[in-house]
């Protein structure tokens, strides 16, 4: 994998949630704690400035370019009912990316894109039982 792809992987493999506009419903959704599906981090969702922040708090061991308290901020806005579209910021790499994610109770799928769309990546959650 060249670097390039490391770098768009990791950053937007740490996709998550947060808001602006619809802030209120946006909390009441993604607030929480979050598995990926590649079973390699647990993140916890919660309100950070304007919007919500995504702050790793498990990372399986061996997993390159991800820590414990890496955090990605954003800033959404619901475009339908369970759609958010917006933007994120991974400040460890100073990536921007566009943001579409959709909820519902009990999963979340996030899609992050780089480079004007041209470099995407999407990833599933699931809600933890002790969100």
């Amino acid at each position: 994998m060249t670097a390039f792809r490391k770098i768009i992987a990791t950053g937007v493999a740490a996709l998550t949630m947060a808001a602006a506009p619809g802030f209120a419903h946006a909390a009441s959704s993604f607030e929480g704690i979050w598995n990926r599906g590649d079973g390699k981090a647990r993140v916890r969702i919660k309100p950070c400035g304007t919007g919500l922040c995504a702050v790793n708090i498990w990372i399986r061991q061996g997993t390159p370019h991800e820590k414990v308290g890496d955090i990605l901020e954003m800033k959404v806005s619901e475009t339908q009912p369970s759609h958010w579209t917006g933007t994120a910021y991974d400040p460890q790499r100073k990536l921007n990316m566009k943001l579409t994610v959709k909820v519902t109770d009990s999963s979340m799928v996030t899609r992050g894109c780089l480079l004007m769309g041209l470099a995407c990546k999407s990833m599933t959650w699931t809600r933890a039982d002790d969100a």
